[in-house]
């Protein structure tokens, strides 16, 4: 099994290791992974006329070791390579949170789609495909990309400030999230209603919240009922 770990996604960017080409962040990019060269070229030609940046790969093992541009990104992948499957390289990407996968095969069959499928894929797209059928999953696959970065990113923030709750506060924030009262949440700490109102106060400010509903929509990103 190859090792998908230097593919990793932190805070909604790829990290990897090797050389990678200028990056711009609000320009796409699609990874293409096939083992026929032919096919890597028609792609290629495709995508890049339809102004989208293109990195070709032969191999899952050449796929691993380059290096992700920061920016939306979707893999077409295809279902089999020469050193693993792609249901297995999916697998391993979704655990490091890899791109959005469209497959291609010439050689799929239904478990193997449902499997896919079930595993997160945007597509499962049958050799021979039309160009518009592609270029349609690629969109799909890059506005969730995109939808998933924005979600991490502020996921990040969110904990960030959290970390800088003392340890009274983090009392205090599942019970606001709750919906009890300050007289009722001071009461069930045993500090005064006024504390309770100081930490409030504190918690409000510290996870920039700009009201008690935008709080209460940060504790439930955070699991905090």
């Amino acid at each position: 099994m190859q090792d998908a770990s230097k593919f990793r996604r932190t805070g909604g960017s790829a990290v990897e290791s090797g050389s990678s080409p200028e990056t711009d962040p609000d320009r796409p990019v699609v990874f293409v992974l096939d083992d026929d060269p032919d096919v890597r070229e028609a792609l290629s030609s495709l995508l890049s006329s339809a102004g989208l940046r293109v990195l070709t790969f032969g191999s899952a093992a050449e796929f691993l070791k380059a290096k992700a541009p920061r920016c939306p990104a979707c893999l077409v992948l295809d279902l089999q390579l020469p050193d693993i499957n792609g249901l297995d390289l999916q697998q391993k990407l979704a655990e490091v949170n890899g791109p959005p996968v469209v497959f291609i095969s010439g050689h799929g069959d239904i478990p193997s789609s449902v499997r896919a499928m079930k595993a997160g894929a945007i597509e499962f797209l049958p050799k021979p495909f039309s160009d518009e059928e592609l270029l349609s999953a690629i969109s799909n696959a890059i506005a969730k990309d995109r939808e998933t970065t924005q979600q991490r990113s502020e996921l990040a923030r969110i904990q960030k400030s959290y970390a800088l709750l003392s340890a009274r506060e983090r009392e205090v924030l599942p019970l606001i999230a709750a919906g009890l009262k300050n007289k009722d949440s001071a009461a069930m700490l045993g500090i005064a209603e006024i504390t309770l109102q100081v930490h409030r106060a504190q918690i409000m400010r510290k996870m920039a919240a700009q009201s008690v509903t935008d709080l209460v929509r940060m504790a439930s990103k955070l699991g905090i009922v």
